[in-house]
């Protein structure tokens, strides 16, 4: 069991396009970010396969308050263990309750790649 800590998808939507806006990043593995056309608003993707490497440029770059979402396609092992990597170094990360698909569903905003 994984101590990384979950965000639902009303919780991200009340935040996006607000001061309190998470970074949030795209970690679904690169063939199913490259056969959707969606992203959630905002997000920026990053190799989840490598989260141990570009944590530290998180660590270092975010502000005091600030937190990630990570989200992969249905929110389980892959953005799981992307936000367990980033939370190993020191960075607050959440994953996304349900991923992508479980935001859609939810209504919440999504833009075309």
């Amino acid at each position: 069991m994984m101590s990384a800590i979950l965000i639902s998808a009303n919780q991200l939507s009340q935040l996006i396009r607000t001061s309190a806006c998470p970074i949030i990043i795209d970690v679904r593995r690169r063939d199913a970010f490259d056969a959707s056309d969606q992203m959630i608003a905002t997000a920026a993707w990053r190799d989840p396969e490598q989260a141990a490497v570009w944590a530290a440029d998180l660590a270092q770059g975010a502000p005091g308050d600030a937190f990630v979402v990570v989200y992969c396609v249905h929110g389980h092992e892959v953005s799981q263990g992307a936000a367990e990597a980033l939370r190993s170094a020191g960075v607050d990360a959440r994953f996304l309750e349900g991923g992508i698909e479980g935001f859609i569903e939810a209504g919440g905003e999504t833009v075309v790649k």
